[in-house]
């Protein structure tokens, strides 16, 4: 299958997942939540995903970027799903920017068939995550489930907790600190990038006007800043270029090679090697992924394990929402 091109051959990678399982904290979660009550969740869910990413490969970037935004925010409770007033999708990281909200509806209609009441917005979420990164050719890791889903959103929250582009290093570890992760998570999660496009507003910064002593970011490549000078120049700021050139749709470990080449599209990306706190504290382990595509895989894994546990909802908590942008 072309999605697993990247992985050997097919005992290579069947090593690999083996290898990948399991490693990670587990908590009140479980991967076998529901095999006896919703035993058709993995196939409907991997169908749908599998069909949007058809229509356009980036769904899949943009599915493990809404999970990623939910477990920032009031932990993985799906609250990000929710609509009104205090919608999280109206605050500013949000706004214009995360996408897929469509596919998680379709998800959760084709559930309420197969298996109504049973499957948790927060769950498909992760669920169509997973998918999203294993049809980009990324690893085979066990979602644990069993969350519920929060019954209010949180806009301010999401306004001021979210990682930014435009956030320094240290700043992005103490976000990820302040949710249970640590600076290890930083780097294996920043790798996310490696498949996704971003906006020309997230970016423009670095291509004119950078500093009193330099026009253009020199932390980036001077011919890789030409090409996005002349994407974003005289557009409304939403204008995409892939986060991993050379390699945009592509789950593996390209991204890693181009920030040691001054190809991080983000400021917060090339920050991980070039500013004085990401040569102290990320930049190692960016080496590192750099020639080991395996063990960044197999860390990704493990890493959104950790990502989904974070404070998650379960026993009686929350509820399961039968419509994914409204409590019941």
């Amino acid at each position: 299958m072309e999605h697993l091109r990247d992985h050997g051959a097919g005992c290579l990678l069947l090593i690999m997942v083996l290898l990948c399982l399991g490693g990670a904290a587990r908590g009140q979660l479980s991967d076998d939540f529901y095999d006896d009550s919703c035993p058709k969740l993995d196939s409907i869910v991997q169908a749908r995903v599998a069909a949007a990413m058809k229509a356009e490969i980036r769904m899949g970037a943009s599915l493990l970027r809404l999970h990623f935004h939910d477990c920032f925010v009031n932990g993985c409770d799906g609250s990000i799903l929710l609509d009104g007033a205090e919608s999280e999708k109206l605050a500013a990281p949000n706004l214009n920017s995360v996408r897929g909200y469509e596919v998680i509806d379709a998800i959760k209609a084709d559930l309420e068939k197969a298996c109504p009441g049973l499957v948790s917005c927060a769950d498909v979420v992760a669920l169509a995550a997973k998918y999203g990164v294993l049809l980009s050719g990324g690893p085979d890791y066990d979602v644990l489930l069993g969350r519920r889903d929060g019954l209010v959103a949180n806009q301010t929250l999401a306004n001021n907790n979210l990682p930014s582009p435009f956030d320094n290093i240290t700043v992005i570890i103490q976000r990820f600190k302040d949710v249970g992760l640590n600076t290890t998570d930083v780097v294996i999660l920043s790798g996310a990038h490696t498949i996704g496009r971003s906006r020309c507003v997230l970016f423009s910064s670095r291509l004119a006007n950078f500093s009193a002593t330099n026009s253009v970011d020199p932390t980036l490549d001077p011919a890789l800043a030409s090409s996005l000078q002349q994407l974003c120049r005289g557009g409304d700021g939403n204008q995409t270029a892939a986060l991993d050139a050379g390699s945009a749709d592509a789950f593996d470990n390209h991204y890693f090679k181009n920030l040691l080449a001054k190809k991080g599209l983000l400021s917060s990306d090339q920050g991980l090697v070039s500013s004085p706190d990401g040569a102290a504290a990320t930049k190692a382990l960016v080496q590192t992924y750099s020639y080991n595509s395996q063990r960044f895989l197999c860390d990704f894994g493990d890493a959104m394990v950790r990502m989904g546990n974070i404070a998650p909802l379960t026993g009686s908590a929350g509820q399961i929402r039968k419509k994914c942008s409204a409590v019941n």
